[in-house]
This record gives C-alpha cells, structure tokens and sequence, in this order.
C-alpha cells in the first residue's frame, strides 16, 4: 500500500501562518490542530518563512537551493575553504623542508 502525502500549496502555507499571527492567544499545538496540519509542519513553514525574510538561503529539502545563485555562492566558498586548506598545508610542508 502506497503511503499518500498530503500536499499543501505556497498559499495554504501562507494561510497557515496568517492564521498564526491572526491568533496570539492559541498555541502552536492548538493552531497546527485547527489547521488540521501536524506541529512540526507548522513549525517547518515558520522557519522557512522566517528565512526567507531575513535574506538567508531557503532550502528545499536537503541542500537543494531555491536560487541557482545561491547554489553557485555555496559552491564558491566550498571551494575557496578547500583552496585555503591546501595553501595552508603547503605552506606548513615549505616550512618543514626548508628547515
């Protein structure tokens, strides 16, 4: 038997969380119940949505960047960590074989 997911669209995501900001006096727990949606993907969509307004990279799933930009931003720094490790070894094996 197939697991079937519940689907929730970007505007029922902003409902969502419009409905948490309408209601102050419930709870995460009574909000993500009223809403039919479990605590946790109530939660999810509030980080993400905090995220996104504080201009950090959004992810989708895992590692997956919604912007090629970003991806191409990670990608750089990867490589520029990895290019400064190496330097760093070779300047430590300079300074061992030129004793």
């Amino acid at each position: 038997m197939a697991n079937k997911r519940k689907q929730i669209t970007e505007e029922q995501r902003r409902d969502a969380l419009q409905y948490v900001k309408d209601h102050p006096d419930l709870t995460m727990k009574e909000c993500a119940d009223n809403l039919g949606i479990g605590l946790s993907t109530l939660s999810r969509f509030k980080t993400r949505a905090k995220r996104s307004e504080d201009g950090e990279p959004e992810f989708i799933g895992s590692g997956h960047y919604t912007n090629p930009v970003e991806k191409e931003n990670a990608r750089l720094q990867r490589e520029l960590k990895d290019a400064l490790e190496a330097l760093k070894i070779l300047k430590k094996a300079i300074s061992i074989l030129g004793n």
